[in-house]
């Protein structure tokens, strides 16, 4: 089945978090999230990838901008979602995570 390109906010659901990646400086997974009113559970993590960019201030160091995972869910969906590393400017209550896209 092809991808369909999303695009959407999604809501952790509070609690689900992988508290061992925030651990080690990366965001917590949410076991769950809803989409669109509803509850998505996650069965597996398929693969894990990293956006990087310049730094915007001049220097030559790069940074991640979004951390990307792409899962499973227990209704069996394939979904990208990730989390923005940095919210728009004043912006600072935006939403960290979208979904991406889903199969």
């Amino acid at each position: 089945m092809p991808q369909e390109f999303i695009s959407e906010a999604i809501k952790p659901v509070e609690g689900t978090f992988d508290t061992k990646r925030m651990a080690v400086g990366e965001p917590g997974l949410p076991r769950e999230f809803i989409w669109r009113g509803t509850t998505y559970k996650i069965k597996e993590v398929l693969t894990v990838w990293k956006e990087t960019g310049p730094c915007t201030h001049g220097s030559k160091e790069m940074y991640v901008r979004r951390h990307y995972y792409e899962v499973l869910t227990e209704t069996g969906e394939t979904m990208k979602i990730y989390f923005e590393r940095q919210p728009p400017r004043g912006k600072p209550k935006s939403p960290r995570w979208w979904l991406f896209s889903k199969a």
